[in-house]
This record gives structure tokens, C-alpha cells and sequence, in this order.
């Protein structure tokens, strides 16, 4: 069955980076519009940023617009998402996403979310 593992969260201070990361497996990576999303208790997901499937498109919430970079890596089956600049209001869990219609499209496939907490 299709896999996504996300990994590379943590606890970073302030003006701190993290890059998560996205493995997938059980699926021809290269089928899969990827994306990146967050929540936090009480609230729903909400989008952060997406790819295409060949990485010649990338989408951002406007919310880390500058700060985050998403980025793929076919040959390894694998999705990143460097965050710099980090600020307390980008604690989440993070969620790597794949889908089958494009970045736009539904979202079928997701992992089971990594923790980001960054401090004041």
C-alpha cells in the first residue's frame, strides 16, 4: 500500500530552521503532486505548500511565503520542506500529502504527521 513517512521535526528556537522530509513508497513517486500541510489543536489543516510532480511548480500559503522551501527528489522518493526563519506561530504538526490530480487536486495519500514546536 502507498506509504508517506514524514520525519525531521523538533523543538528550534526562534529565527532557528528545520527541514522535514517525505518518503513515499507503494507508488510511483512520480504520479504524486506532493504537498505540505499543518494543524494545530482545536483548528483545521491548512495548506502550506505543494510541488508538481516533476518539481517545476511550487506553491506556498502566504504565511511562509520567503521563509519555507519545498523541493522533491524523484530519484529518492522523497519530498523536503526547509523552514527558516522559523517563528512560534509555525508550531504544528506537519503533514506530507500526495495526490493523484495535481497539486490543486484532492489530497489521497498522508502521512502521519511530524511535530514542529518552535520556541519564543
Amino acid at each position: 500500500q502507498v506509504q508517506l513517512v514524514e520525519s525531521g521535526g523538533g523543538l528550534v528556537q526562534t529565527g532557528g530552521s528545520l527541514r522535514l522530509s517525505c518518503v513515499a513508497s507503494g507508488i510511483r513517486f512520480t504520479s504524486l503532486a506532493l504537498g505540505w500541510f499543518r494543524q494545530t489543536p482545536g483548528n483545521e489543516r491548512e495548506f502550506v505548500s505543494a510541488i508538481s510532480w516533476n518539481g517545476a511548480f511550487t506553491y506556498y500559503a502566504d504565511s511562509v511565503k520567503g521563509r519555507f522551501t519545498v523541493s522533491r527528489d524523484n530519484a529518492e522518493n522523497t519530498a523536503y520542506l526547509v523552514m527558516n526563519n522559523l517563528k512560534p506561530g509555525d508550531t504544528a504538526i506537519y503533514f506530507c500529502a500526495g495526490s493523484l490530480t495535481g497539486t490543486g487536486g484532492k489530497y489521497e495519500y498522508w502521512g502521519q504527521g511530524t511535530q514542529v514546536t518552535v520556541s519564543s
